[in-house]
């Protein structure tokens, strides 16, 4: 049922209410039908919700499958081994995201928990909670508003709605009707839950509450928005169901071939055991954990809040970015940027020693009611240009007693103070024009011709295509008498703007460079975002909610390409942008603070809510938690995000090489009746080198390129070409020349001793350190650059010394090598690095290009 376009009489009758309120015991019984009057809200996970979500993959499920099957056989040590790789995978990721869940219970806003209402006549305060549809709510200056409701009586009531229309300037509010369809953000006649009074008084007839307001309904659309998952989550679930597929079929195979030749059944058994664990990536998912974790922690030095691990990889392959305006790509307050005084417009330095400007400034002072602390954001504005002029506010209004006032309102839309000197006017421009017939000038006041008329109205005209809020401003000589609000004398102007961030054009700039799109939805005007779009370096059509209204789903799936400003939104507008540019294979991160953001952030690929500013709602609703409300820092996210993409990118198409080499030296061994790498061996050889090195690779640091790159494309998968060309390039190699090792020191035996298995063994881990800096240089990261990376390569060589030269190896089946054997490992290196190099230089240079990437 729509309210606003009906009469105030309509309204009550439609509600069995008047104007003096319910009685308390009407409240009640409709307390008791319609329910408390609270949003239900999508609670935050719980310790066991963040825990088990650790070990929901199809790759953990392959690896239990592992360990399952150790068991069985009697390998208890592979068991274990993997058993508590497995756990602490969990353990990091559950500490990160736990972490993140409390750290943004503790930036939730409380809500007003009480609220003046007429009850029997009489005003009583009552729990927010309490509020009935009917009730009469008295709202002031600094009150939060409680429900949804009809305003019946207003004095100069403004109302702050930025959290839920976008409005970057508060909305003055009146009695009466408003036409049918008239967008949410221009119902001048009702207020909204999650909106705050600045100033002014009024009352207000409820109409809806708890989850019947505007903002219930956007809480019940986050209710049933679906979890997407990241492209991180579809790609190890993807790999995990490919790998375990793999290791069924291959293990099937090699038994199946064995038992054919005449190999015992625990031989096969053995070998089978062997494959599979050559070819699962035991250590992918804690490698995987703990490198986000190292970019979450990264990130929240930076100002950025994550709130689950897998959020931050996500940024690396948006390429689409929708960003509110208020309070993101602007500072959320209003700030005088331009004045205009007879025939002079003045940017800045406004010179207060300039009888025009310092009389323009002091009127505006005066005629305020904002003072260092308090004051809606218009008149806070005039007062801040005031004193940054160095104009003694407290001395001037101490010089100059308030006598008299006459409030604004929307129907006179002017403001006058009476002073013993003068009366002092601002308010609109062609009504405060409309009331002068002075004008004052450099020569001081002369008569307002109409071709003075006709010039301040076009810089009216001018300063709001720049998105300027626009006030005249007037003054009297008290002494005239008459009408004070008449025969005035015309200052001059003053143009108002919630200012574009500083940094924000520089940030925009990068993401465009980084081929990522930004698209400003707002629910500000088409001329103010316009304005604010071309500031930020955002240049485009703009399309109004009302134009989007016109469009089915498939004519907004044609323009949302090509259009990057939306004016007079609501958030059922955002929804539809987002899945549009979903539907067209983007990855699209949303950006905002806003009750009205929140579907969009929850619907979102990632969703960035400010952490100041924004709204519990937004902030629920969220990936991603910004701290310092600064839009440069998301494009430091995304960089982040592109980073840590590259060092997975780096540390899984080393880990495959490894595990392919792995399983084909173990299968081509068994072809010929030798099992060559028991499975201890190879979970040794996993754990060793897939363990600090890898994370070191974590912390690799950004290449010069990273945000010069097209986004990658998420629904192709980590595994992309040039990652396919490497590991098979890289591994086949590897292979090759190991089997030589194998080969060579069998020496005609016929079957694997102690000493061939520690060739091959130590062999493994040795060509293992090398290719982690193959790798490195294949992605176009310097090879010494990672002083981490060489530490961690020398710990886990150490280790892997004490399973030969310790009694460990007793545990392992090695034996020590002597100094020449390790001079023919050396040799072995020596003829495996160029075909590494090789295979490394040609993924480099036609990544490069393009054709791999």
């Amino acid at each position: 049922m729509s309210w606003h376009d009906r009469p105030d009489d309509e309204a009550f009758a439609a509600l069995d209410s008047h104007a003096e309120g319910l009685s308390t015991e009407e409240a009640e019984r409709r307390l008791e039908d319609v329910g408390a009057n609270e949003i239900t809200s999508e609670e935050g996970r719980g310790a066991v919700e963040v825990l088990v979500s650790q070990f929901a993959s199809g790759l953990v499920l392959v690896l239990v499958g592992a360990a399952v099957l150790s068991v069985a056989v009697g390998h208890l040590v592979d068991a274990v081994l993997i058993t508590v790789i497995l756990l602490a995978n969990g353990v990091f990721g559950f500490v990160q995201e736990y972490r993140a869940e409390r750290s943004l219970e503790a930036l939730r806003e409380l809500a007003a928990p009480s609220v003046v209402v007429y009850r029997d006549g009489e005003r009583r305060e009552i729990d927010i909670t309490a509020v009935v549809p009917g009730d009469v709510l008295v709202l002031e200056g600094g009150d939060a508003v409680p429900a949804d409701a009809r305003v019946v009586e207003s004095s100069s009531l403004q109302v702050d709605e930025a959290s839920l229309t976008g409005e970057s300037a508060p909305v003055e509010k009146s009695t009466g009707t408003v036409e049918s369809g008239t967008p949410l953000a221009e119902r001048t006649n009702m207020v909204y839950r999650g909106t705050a009074v600045t100033r002014g008084r009024g009352e207000a007839v409820v109409v809806g509450t708890g989850m019947d307001t505007e903002m219930g309904t956007i809480a019940a659309e986050l209710s049933a928005a679906e979890t997407r998952l990241t492209p991180l989550q579809r790609d190890l679930d993807r790999l995990g169901r490919r790998i375990g597929v793999g290791v069924v079929v291959l293990s099937t195979f090699v038994v199946a071939f064995l038992l054919f030749r005449g190999t015992e059944l625990l031989s096969a058994a053995l070998t089978a055991i062997s494959l599979a664990v050559a070819a699962i990536p035991e250590g992918l998912p804690a490698v995987v954990t703990l490198t986000l974790a190292l970019g979450v922690q990264r990130m929240a030095d930076e100002n950025a809040l994550v709130r689950t691990l897998p959020a931050v990889e996500s940024l690396g392959a948006v390429d689409v970015v929708c960003t509110d305006k208020t309070g993101t790509l602007t500072e959320g307050r209003m700030h005088v940027a331009r004045l205009w005084v007879h025939d002079e417009v003045i940017d800045e330095g406004f010179d207060p020693d300039d009888d025009r400007v310092g009389t323009l400034l002091r009127v505006g002072a005066l005629c305020n009611d904002a003072d260092e602390e308090r004051g809606e954001p218009t008149e806070r504005a005039l007062y801040e240009a005031a004193a940054e002029a160095g104009i003694d506010i407290a001395a001037l209004r101490g010089e100059n007693p308030r006598e008299d006032e006459v409030p604004f309102s929307s129907d006179r839309k002017r403001m006058a103070t009476v002073h013993a000197d003068r009366v002092r006017v601002k308010g609109a421009p062609e009504v405060i024009l409309d009331r002068s017939t002075r004008v004052l000038t450099a020569d001081g006041v002369e008569d307002l011709t109409d071709g003075t008329r006709e010039r301040v109205r076009e810089r009216v005209d001018s300063f709001a295509d720049d998105a300027l809020r626009v006030l005249g401003f007037a003054y009297k000589p008290t002494e005239e008498g008459g009408d004070p609000e008449e025969d005035l004398v015309f200052v001059g102007l003053q143009g108002l703007i919630d200012p574009a961030r500083p940094e924000v054009a520089d940030a925009i700039a990068e993401t465009h460079a980084a081929g990522i799109a930004v698209k400003m939805i707002t629910g500000d005007d088409r001329r103010t975002a316009r304005a604010i779009g071309r500031e930020v370096g955002i240049e485009s059509d703009v399309l109004t909610g009302t134009d989007l209204d016109a469009m089915d789903d498939a004519e907004l799936r044609e323009r949302v390409e090509d259009v990057d400003i939306y004016a007079r939104t609501t958030p059922s507008h955002k929804v539809r942008i987002l899945r549009a540019l979903q539907d067209g294979g983007r990855t699209v991160a949303m950006t905002g603070d806003g009750v009205n953001d929140a579907p969009a952030l929850k619907n979102a690929d990632v969703g960035i809510a400010m952490g100041v500013r924004g709204t519990d709602v937004a902030k629920q609703a969220s990936d991603i938690v910004l701290l310092d409300d600064n839009y440069a820092t998301i494009e430091n996210a995304i960089r982040r995000g592109r980073t840590i993409f590259d060092n997975l990118w780096k540390f899984v198409a080393y880990l495959l090489s490894a595990n392919l080499a792995e399983v084909l030296l173990v299968f081509v061994a068994s072809l010929f009746g030798y099992l060559v790498l028991p499975a201890v061996q190879l979970l040794w050889i996993n754990l060793l080198t897939d363990g600090l090195p890898a994370l070191a690779l974590g912390v690799d640091s950004a290449s010069d390129d990273v945000m010069r790159r097209e986004p990658r494309e998420s629904a192709g998968g980590i595994i992309d070409r040039a990652m396919a060309t490497l590991m098979g390039g890289v591994g086949l190699t590897a292979t090759v020349v190991l089997l030589g090792v194998m080969f060579l020191a069998l020496d005609g035996a016929p079957a694997v001793t102690p000493y061939v298995m520690s060739m091959v063994f130590t062999g493994f881990v040795v060509f293992e350190f090398a290719k982690l800096y193959v790798v490195r240089w294949a992605r176009g990261t310097p090879p010494l650059t990672n002083r981490w990376l060489a530490a961690t390569v020398l710990a886990s060589f150490g280790l892997h010394l004490s399973v030969l030269y310790t009694p460990l190896n007793r545990y392992f089946g090695t034996v020590p090598l002597t100094v020449g054997d390790w001079g023919f490992l050396a040799a072995a290196l020596a003829v495996a690095l160029p075909g590494f190099l090789g295979v490394a230089w040609y993924v480099r240079r036609s990544t490069r290009e393009g054709r791999t990437a």
